[in-house]
């Protein structure tokens, strides 16, 4: 029986933040696949290696994570005044399911160098030594992101030595402002329900205080102790537990409904991605994932946060966002696991370390917004080429 042979696709494999993915050029992908729909879903899925009932992600480009099952779309801007286009879909790893519902703050930090790396950036906006800015519409959310790039000799830098908890080597800083973060689309106002704290009925589970916001990323926090934890859990504390995962997966789909994200509890399946589900405590002494001992003063509180079902090794970008705007918000559990009051910047701990994230906030009309989060990530090249999948993965 004859096979199709195996299609090539220009491709480059990067790191952003503490996430890796698959970047691609909208134009070189398959005529099929460069529009949204099933083709599109199932080149990816396959370039992944998704899914994969092993969880291991061998046949494909995936680390079998939610953190690196990712693949990126990057395009000439079609919005005006900004410079490209982001679209990112989330591949699920045990089922043949991508995810556009959200955006990866990690990988955001990567979309600049890409920008700048392949051509669609002006070279004029190019300087030889200095800082980039780049201005990218995130079109899963409807966003702008600037990001600042460091350049140096007319190249994208690289190397560096800004620490990034959660990767292991130094990198060059790229400082990112997300503007207007707050979702004002599928969940309505940045807090959909209009309370800063919310009951949460979860039905066999129990009933919980819950923050619900719309800023960076959909996100459910909630209180540990509540939950039975202290906040300094690492992985193995929530992973290795199927009950605990099963919980939390139950007070996401419940959360997401209160949030107007979905209809019905049943539908959660088809949105993995969002809506997240966090929990936070105040600060205390903690050993991280690497060993690494972090004392109550260096942070402002504690916060946990799952992903596509998992316990993140480290903080994805867009919930560190959710983290530092509820955080400058008086009344959210997220303020009050800081210490309450007014504020306009938090560090917090996490399973790998820390991460300091700004937020400007205000209350407009009796409604809070928030005009812009700040963070520094890195991002580099690990490999640029072309991937391979089979022929037949287009029909």
């Amino acid at each position: 029986m004859p096979h199709k042979p195996q299609i090539r696709i220009p491709a480059i494999y990067m790191r952003g933040g503490t996430s890796k993915g698959v970047f691609f050029r909208l134009q070189d992908l398959p005529a099929a696949a460069q529009v949204p729909g099933a083709a599109r879903d199932a080149l990816l899925l396959r370039v992944i290696g998704s899914p994969d009932p092993y969880g291991k992600h061998t046949d494909g480009m995936g680390g079998a994570t939610s953190s690196t099952s990712k693949c990126v779309i990057i395009s000439a801007s079609s919005v005006p005044d900004h410079d490209v286009d982001y679209l990112y879909g989330q591949v699920s790893i045990d089922t043949a399911f991508v995810d556009w519902s959200g955006n990866c703050g990690n990988l955001s930090s990567a979309v600049g160098p890409f920008a700048i790396a392949n051509g669609l950036i002006d070279p004029a906006r190019v300087p030889r030594d200095g800082i980039a800015v780049v201005r990218i519409w995130q079109a899963n959310i409807g966003k702008t992101i600037v990001a600042h790039v460091p350049v140096t000799a007319g190249q994208v830098q690289e190397t560096g030595d800004f620490e990034l908890d959660g990767v292991t080597f130094p990198a060059a800083e790229i400082a990112l402002e997300f503007l207007d973060p707050s979702d004002e689309g599928e969940g309505g106002a940045m807090f959909p329900t209009g309370n800063l704290v919310d009951d949460l009925d979860v039905p066999g589970v129990g009933r919980f205080k819950a923050t619900l916001i719309n800023a960076g990323i959909p996100t459910i926090f909630l209180d540990a102790a509540e939950l039975g934890y202290v906040g300094t859990e690492l992985q193995g504390a929530i992973n290795d537990d199927k009950a605990a995962l099963a919980k939390f997966e139950t007070i996401r789909a419940y959360g997401a409904v209160r949030m107007g994200l979905i209809d019905s509890v049943g539908q959660a399946a088809t949105r993995q991605h969002t809506p997240k589900v966090a929990f936070v405590a105040p600060p205390q002494d903690y050993v991280t994932s690497s060993g690494k001992r972090i004392a109550a003063s260096e942070i402002d509180l504690h916060a946990r946060a799952l992903s596509m079902g998992k316990l993140h090794h480290a903080m994805m970008g867009t919930a560190a966002v959710a983290i530092g705007t509820a955080a400058a918000i008086p009344g959210t559990l997220v303020n009050a696991a800081a210490g309450g009051g007014e504020r306009t910047a938090v560090r917090f701990g996490h399973p790998s370390g820390t991460l300091r994230v700004g937020a400007e906030a205000r209350r407009v009309d009796g409604q809070w917004t928030v005009t812009r989060a700040i963070m520094s990530r890195s991002a580099r090249v690990l490999m640029e080429g072309a991937v391979r999948v089979p022929g037949d993965v287009l029909g």
